[in-house]
């Protein structure tokens, strides 16, 4: 109780002393000691984000982060190697989606394959309802100026999406999705091809760790009412 009382009276003279010694400094003096004060309290808030994030890491299931490590290591040199003759054997191949899509993570780039596989699911689109809702969804996420993910394409690529995006067909996005492809094909999948990630598959080695930033908040199609997604994949 003393010691309480001793740590209170101290903070209390703290204060009064810093509050005395503001009102001597001189203004300019003053704006400078706000600055550095609000400066120390934006890095303490980060400190402690920092903590929160590390403390969300560790407090993961264990059998969630096992079954995950299952999930990178089944693959097969055989099969990490016929990867490596295309980019389409790549992504048709679940595992190789998967891998690849953790390479992008890395790269901070994954929206490239989110948005190819937004596209190929809303080609699988039957209902009118469905397929605007869809369409809508993927230009506010990937298309327009400044959307959230939004991916690398050019004026005239997006003018034509913007035309046709109130009354889509399931051709809406073909040229955009083959760009991307494109740009992936050529990019993205040469560097993953000299990556640890490919590299340690087809050797066998186990999986090292990678570098994965936080995720933003999970987006589906689920959350429009009535619409369901059967790329369960995706985010």
């Amino acid at each position: 109780m003393e010691t309480s009382l001793l740590s209170f009276t101290q903070r209390n003279m703290w204060e009064s002393k810093e509050k005395t010694f503001f009102k001597l400094m001189p203004g300019s003096a003053k704006e400078e000691a706000s600055k550095e004060a609000k400066i120390r309290a934006k890095e303490k808030r980060n400190r402690l984000s920092l903590l929160l994030q590390k403390s969300e890491f560790h407090e993961e299931p264990q059998a969630r982060r096992s079954a995950h490590l299952a999930g990178v290591t089944r693959v097969c040199p055989e099969e990490a190697i016929r990867w490596g003759e295309s980019f389409d054997k790549l992504l048709s191949h679940k595992d190789g989606l998967e891998t690849f899509t953790r390479f992008l993570k890395t790269e901070f780039s994954e929206e490239n394959i989110e948005f190819w596989m937004a596209c190929e699911d809303f080609k699988k689109s039957k209902d009118p309802q469905q397929m605007i809702l869809k369409a809508k969804a993927i230009y506010e996420r990937f298309i327009q100026n400044d959307a959230p993910q939004e991916v690398n394409l050019d004026f005239h690529t997006k003018e034509l999406i913007v035309k046709s995006i109130t009354q889509p067909t399931l051709h809406s996005f073909d040229a955009a999705q083959s760009r991307v492809y494109q740009l992936m094909e050529q990019d993205s999948y040469t560097r993953f091809l000299k990556s640890d990630i490919y590299s340690d598959l087809v050797e066998g080695r186990p999986q090292r760790p990678t570098n994965l930033r936080r995720r933003s908040r999970s987006f589906t199609y689920n959350e429009f009412q009535d619409v369901k997604s059967d790329v369960a994949i995706w985010f």
